[in-house]
């Protein structure tokens, strides 16, 4: 059985390029993400998939913990 999370962001391209540049080093099999940008909008989907709830967790946490550290960088620019 695997369980899975989706997160989704929107903002700007260069954010989100930030943004998938924070995740990215992580180069994790247990998620992928997606970038699709429209004129001035950037959407950011991170699909994660993981066979534990226990794993899932910790997956999404890192992934958010360096999501919140590149907003903050780019909210103090």
């Amino acid at each position: 059985m695997s369980n899975n999370v989706v997160v989704t962001w929107s903002g700007s391209k260069e954010d989100a390029q930030a943004l998938l540049q924070a995740i990215s080093p992580d180069d994790s099999e247990s998620f992928t993400i997606d970038l699709d940008i429209t004129g001035d909008l950037a959407i950011l989907t991170i699909k994660v998939s993981e066979e534990s709830v226990r794993t899932l967790r910790t997956t999404i946490d890192d992934i958010l913990a360096c999501l919140s550290a590149a907003e903050s960088s780019i909210n103090e620019a």
